[in-house]
């Protein structure tokens, strides 16, 4: 029985499972088989909550649930009062670049920035008003001046002075300008100047691609860039700790679009970057901050294109030598996610049919017996120990549960033979190797 199951929840997770994606938002109750992993990452977020910082790898073969897996760390990391940002890496968007694909990626995680509050993302105004709320009450405070009068153009210097001086504790590189843009933010709250406000708030998330318009803009003489925007990242980590976030936790998926990186030299520039970063975080260079990163097996362990073709990255992510099927280690860097079995795919599929009656208000007539039959015709079909994946499993069941409501005269056996496994796995990852353009 799932307990605490909101509709808006029970819908979320048919709707975008059936489409054959991950839901944003209760993936809470369809967790199976990842007790262990959830656990050790519970355990790993208190580490980083109590000031340290900390880099996994979560790696599994293609719909091994990598995707499915950033998707609960959300959500556990959330409820611990983390800020968390998620961003997938794509052929435009890449660690270490010359052309602006440093700063795509820098955008594309500041767009996706999460608290429980906003869950689905674009938290950052948000995040800034609270803290400006924050310095405004604690100006107020200091200077004995009723709340309701701090906003009074009077009391702007000692408003800013408070704000650069709070800004300043927690910049590393970079914190005039930052200081000077979050300065304009409020200039254009307290002011109710949108226009203002948008330009600092598209400074802050790397919108700007001149330093001259950043300057007419904001009056600024720097722009978030491909070779800053890291330390932009661990300027917001301070920011949102000083807060009273516990950190701030930065999800990044489909690493293949590294290892798909053309050039050796670019590939090895990419590598090197997540080397920077993952001594950065267990050298204690930076506090508070919690980076996963989640790839396929090839791309970790491929000697010619993968993570392990950098000798120094190899050297720390290399799996302990005494795990085995029995012991595993899930303290290390890399965790390596393995498919669900059958049974806890028939677990997984007697939770969807309660969540499927939930959103739809019914009680489909398909019962434990039939998700058994269902399963074994499924995984009886040709190709099926090859091919198969979870996400063609749960769309097919959710499928035919779909039928069956409409349905409920429909010959359930005859839907089951229909059954058909094909080879859903990306044509990239079927190739050993791709040439060096």
């Amino acid at each position: 029985m799932i307990t605490n199951l909101k509709p808006k929840e029970a819908t979320a997770i048919i709707n975008s499972l059936s489409s054959g994606v991950v839901p944003k938002v209760g993936v809470q109750h369809i967790v199976v088989g990842r007790k262990a992993e959830v656990d050790a990452f519970v355990q790993a977020l208190e580490d980083v909550k109590n000031g340290h910082s900390m880099v996994k790898f979560w790696i599994g073969d293609f719909g091994s649930g990598k995707s499915f897996m950033m998707h609960v760390l959300n959500t556990v990391a959330l409820k611990a009062k983390f800020v968390v940002a998620s961003a997938d890496f794509t052929p435009d968007n890449r660690l270490y670049a010359n052309d602006g694909k440093g700063r795509a990626l820098y955008k594309a995680i500041m767009d996706n920035i999460s608290i429980q509050t906003k869950p689905e993302g674009g938290a950052l105004p948000t995040l800034l008003e609270k803290w400006i709320e924050q310095v405004l009450t604690k100006t107020a405070t200091e200077n004995d001046i009723p709340l309701h009068l701090i906003r009074e153009q009077e009391h702007l210097p000692l408003v800013q002075a408070n704000i650069s001086k709070a800004v300043q504790e927690i910049s590393e590189v970079g914190g005039f300008d930052f200081g000077l843009v979050v300065l304009k933010y409020y200039e254009g709250y307290v002011r109710q100047d949108d226009q203002l406000r948008l330009n600092a708030l598209r400074w802050l998330k790397g919108e700007y691609t001149t330093k001259t318009e950043a300057r007419q803009d904001l009056g600024v003489r720097e722009i978030i860039d491909d070779l800053n925007y890291y330390d932009m990242l661990k300027n917001f980590c301070k920011f949102f700790v000083s807060m009273g976030y516990s950190g701030f936790m930065i999800n990044l998926d489909e690493a293949i679009n590294l290892y798909k990186i053309g050039t050796a030299a670019m590939r090895e520039k990419n590598y090197e970057k997540i080397l920077m970063i993952y001594n950065d975080c267990f050298q204690g260079k930076v506090g508070n901050l919690f980076i996963n990163f989640a790839g396929t097996n090839e791309v970790l362990e491929n000697e010619r294109r993968g993570f392990f073709s950098y000798r120094a990255l190899r050297s720390r992510l290399e799996t302990n030598r005494f795990e085995s099927s029995e012991y595993r280690d899930f303290a290390q860097p890399v965790i390596k996610l393995r498919p669900l079995d059958f049974n806890q795919v028939f677990v997984l599929l007697q939770m969807l049919r309660e969540i499927f009656n939930v959103n739809y208000s019914v009680q489909v007539a398909l019962s434990d017996e039939e998700i058994r039959l269902f399963m074994e015709e499924l995984y009886n079909k040709p190709g099926a120990a090859e091919f198969l994946l979870p996400r063609e499993v749960i769309r097919d069941f959710l499928g035919i549960l779909s039928l069956i409501r409409q349905y409920p005269e429909a010959d359930k056996k005859k839907m089951f033979a229909s059954l058909q496994v094909k080879d859903e796995r990306p044509k990239e990852l079927l190739l050993e190797d791709i040439e060096e353009l």
